[in-house]
Formats: structure tokens, sequence, C-alpha cells
């Protein structure tokens, strides 16, 4: 049994792929059929890319429906879901706002700005079945950069696991999803990182199998006058939340930690209530600093248990 691990880049992100094999051959194989589904995915429904099956739906925008297959409706059954246990704030519409947000310029939209996209925001507009989806509005756009990324970890992770794979892990920016522990039992350790000081960590968490997301306000944001403004944006006011650094969920699908860690961060007051109505693992960093957590117990070292 041999370790191989290989780094990559997809979705604008930095990724990585460890796993044991019987040789380097039957590594290298499993490890490119992992990445072609990567691949496959950031093609079909990259709103980047304009021939894409997202870019697709947008650019018919208030013309005419665009059919989809099986797995597209997949996604907007799971994206629909999200939107209702989240009263609204999880809504794959809401991406045209990124038009008046320019993190890079660090400019805060003027209200007459948010008045030109918001009406643009809307899921329960969209008419769509198993076979097609319409946006009625032109100028509307769906973006499943909420869901698509951690689709992704979790069709990467079958991809290892039909070739045979039953140690590794999958690390797409951070979204992670492990099949199986080390070649000898041990878990992946999971680094949290504290989102005020680079390099720190606040937390490891030991996997063995199962996946782990982490949103926060660390990645794309600015500072305007004392307070900070970062890429995850209120659907309904189209302004970014402020009360928690981060959000770490774990679960047994990447595709659902990713959605609920991004609720949590949304739901901003309503968070705690929210995750412990569900039961669902996780570690919050609220804006003090200051740790959340709920059944983190078995992901501990000292337990090294799984889900």
């Amino acid at each position: 049994m041999i370790f191989h691990h290989e780094l990559f880049t997809a979705m604008a992100s930095g990724c990585e792929i460890q796993l044991y094999a019987p040789d380097i051959v039957s590594a290298r194989a499993a490890v490119s059929l992992a990445i072609a589904e990567v691949r496959r995915i950031e093609q079909r429904y990259s709103r980047y890319l304009p021939e894409s099956l997202v870019g697709r739906i947008n650019r018919m925008a208030g013309q005419s429906a665009v059919a989809i297959d099986r797995e597209t409706a997949a996604l907007l059954v799971h994206a629909n879901a999200c939107h209702e246990i989240s009263n609204g704030l999880f809504d794959i519409t809401s991406g045209v706002l990124r038009r008046i947000w320019d993190f890079r310029s660090g400019v805060v939209p003027t209200q007459a700005a948010l008045a030109t996209v918001l009406p643009l925001v809307g899921w329960h507009k969209v008419e769509w079945n198993d076979g097609e989806i319409y946006l009625p509005e032109a100028g509307m756009e769906i973006d499943f950069g909420g869901i698509g990324k951690e689709f992704a970890v979790d069709q990467a992770s079958a991809a290892l696991h039909a070739a045979g794979i039953r140690h590794a892990i999958v690390n797409l920016g951070g979204d992670v999803r492990s099949i199986g522990p080390h070649a000898d039992g041990t878990p992946w350790d999971i680094h949290i990182a504290d989102p005020r000081r680079d390099g720190a960590i606040v937390m490891t968490l030991c996997l063995l199998r199962g996946a782990l997301t982490t949103s926060g306000d660390y990645q794309r944001y600015f500072e305007f006058e004392g307070r900070r403004y970062c890429h995850i944006l209120n659907p309904k006011t189209g302004m970014p939340v402020m009360t928690w650094r981060s959000a770490t969920v774990i679960s047994a699908l990447c595709l659902d930690a990713g959605s609920i860690s991004t609720i949590a961060m949304l739901l901003e007051a309503e968070t705690l209530d929210f995750l412990d109505a569900r039961e669902e693992r996780y570690l919050l960093i609220d804006g003090a600093g200051g740790l959340r957590s709920r059944g983190l117990e078995p992901f501990q070292r000292a337990f090294k248990a799984s889900l």
C-alpha cells in the first residue's frame, strides 16, 4: 500500500487529494478519475463559463426555459430545500448581488445601487421542474457557488470509491470529505483556521469518514470605517452578514455540510436555535472570537470516532 498526494487547481481554489492505493499506477488512475469529475462539474455549473449549463440558463432569463437533466434537477431540489429551511436566506438567485459588491475595490454600494439588483433576487419566482428551468425576468441568474464545489467533493469521493480506493481524503478549497482513514486506521487531522490570525488554528478535528466544511467572513472581505464586509450576502437586504466569523459543520455529505454552514452564517441571531434543533455537529466563532460548539467530542483526538 502506497501513499499518494496530488495538488491541483479547480473552481478558483487550491485542491488536493490524498489516498492510499496498492501501487502508483492505481493511485494515479483513481486520482485522474476524481479530478475529471471535478472538472466536469466545473464546466457544467460554473457561472463564469458562458457555455456552461448555468451560463445558458442565465442567458435565457426572461426569454425561454432551458432543458435540464436528472443531476441538475437534483441540485435544484437541494437548493429549494435549503431555501425553505433557511426562511429564504439560502437563495441561488442572489449571485446577481456580486454586480454591485466588489471586494477588491472596498466600496460599500449605495441604497440606489442595491435597489437596482434586489428585485432580481427571488428563488420563489423561478419556474422549474425535473425537466426544465425558467428565470422569468431578464437579468435574473442562478448561481451554484454555494453548492457546486461541495457537490464536486462528493462526486470526486464517489469516483475514488468506485475505483477501489478505501483510504482517501478530498479537499477542494477547504471543503473536505474522507472516504476512510489513513491506511493504518488513524483519522485525518482537519485544522480549523482562526479567522483573525493568519496561520493560527483554533481547533483540530479528526475525521475518519464524512465531510467537513467551513464558511466564514475572512476569505473575501474588506474593511471600511471599522466594519468588515464579507462576501456572504443576505439576499433580502443585499448586505453582508456580520454576526459570526465562521461556521464549521460536520456531516456525512459535503453538499449537506456546506449548505448548513452557509445557512448558519446567514441566519445570524437565529443560528444557534437552527443548528441545535437539527442536532448538527458544529463549531461557531462569534464576533468576539468566542467558540460555540455541539457534538464535536467524537471528532476530537481523544475520541477518534467517526460518523
